[in-house]
């Protein structure tokens, strides 16, 4: 089992804090980390920070966690990738991720109808570019080169790279068959290793109609790191944003982060605490989280509830264990970063 870490989130550039970013990868890949996935919602874009951290890092694998479909045209999306991958060495992994209504509508200014549809074109786009030929594609939303303009195919002027490797951020079982069939991973989210084998089961149907199987796949999810005796003390921090992603990302019709909690278990409390995250009362919805919600997709407790933890994301078939490690300075989550990691390879 591999590890990564993450940088950016919804909240990044509220303020100043890039050297301790800079400062944590340099110091996880040291310790032996092999991915760090950069985010991208509505604050810091998932590129630039991949650019520096390649001048920064030598061996750890720099992916976008995730470039959003509605934001970039395919080719763009291309285009960056193609650079990122040669600034890197070919250490550049792209992450694809079509968003939620609220971004992509609100946000970008784009309708979010039919997104597995749209992240289909969009990879298959993007594999004409990887593959250094004329980008010439006509699909239901993408049509290349526009018709009835002054257009051509063109083919792009970087040399092609089809080894960059492809990872989707999907939860809706459409979308999770999709990244079976044309992903090279998974970067996933709300996810119990034990209540989590109908969303392997899907991946693999999908990697099955392409000649493959799940287990040719990268699958990466994982949680927060938080070490300590007071089991309690550490579920009660952490039910406030849990609400917020059962509640709030998304609309009320479509929050596919809930709906991976429903199919794993947990209809009747994400049902519950929608409803009251989006009546207004916050605290009452995560008062509403369950225990077992927070401690079931999250690494928590003593040296041995954690590697226990990750046992069960191993057997679960997760190939890659990703940490977000707890503390309040560098030092704190690099110590916590560290203590996981031994669990890790204890496991290994």
């Amino acid at each position: 089992m591999r590890t990564a870490i993450g940088i950016g989130g919804a909240s990044s550039g509220r303020k100043r804090d890039w050297q301790d970013n800079v400062d944590f990868v340099r110091e996880a890949e040291k310790l032996g980390v092999d991915f760090v996935w950069s985010a991208e919602a509505w604050g810091q874009d998932a590129v630039v920070p991949l650019a520096y951290l390649a001048a920064c890092t030598s061996r750890i694998k720099l992916g976008t966690g995730i470039m959003q479909i509605s934001a970039r045209t395919p080719s763009m999306t291309a285009m960056t990738a193609l650079t990122l991958a040669a600034v890197s060495e070919d250490r550049f992994v792209l992450g694809l991720g079509a968003s939620g209504p609220q971004v992509v509508e609100g946000l970008q200014g784009r309708p979010f109808k039919a997104p597995v549809t749209r992240m289909r074109e969009t990879i298959e786009i993007i594999r004409l570019a990887f593959a250094g030929e004329k980008i010439e594609y006509h699909g239901k939303y993408h049509d290349l080169p526009l018709p009835g303009g002054e257009g051509k195919a063109l083919r792009l002027s970087q040399p092609g790279n089809d080894k960059i490797p492809i990872y989707l951020a999907t939860l809706s079982p459409n979308a999770l068959e999709l990244t079976g069939e044309l992903g090279d991973g998974w970067v996933g989210t709300s996810f119990t290793p034990d209540h989590g084998q109908p969303v392997i089961d899907i991946i693999d149907k999908g990697a099955r109609k392409a000649g493959k199987t799940v287990a040719d796949l990268d699958l990466q999810v994982g949680g927060s790191v938080a070490f300590g005796d007071d089991i309690e003390q550490l579920i009660m921090p952490r039910k406030a944003a849990m609400a917020f992603q059962l509640g709030a990302m998304g609309s009320a019709d479509h929050n596919f982060y809930n709906d991976a909690f429903k199919r794993q278990g947990y209809e009747e409390d994400a049902i519950a605490v929608q409803q009251l995250w989006l009546a207004g009362k916050r605290d009452d919805a995560a008062r509403r989280v369950p225990d077992e919600m927070i401690t079931a997709s999250n690494l928590l407790g003593t040296d041995d509830m954690i590697k226990a933890r990750i046992q069960a994301y191993k057997d679960a078939g997760i190939t890659t264990l990703r940490l977000a490690p707890d503390g309040n300075t560098l030092e704190e989550k690099l110590a916590n970063l560290g203590r996981a990691l031994d669990l890790v390879k204890a496991i290994n």
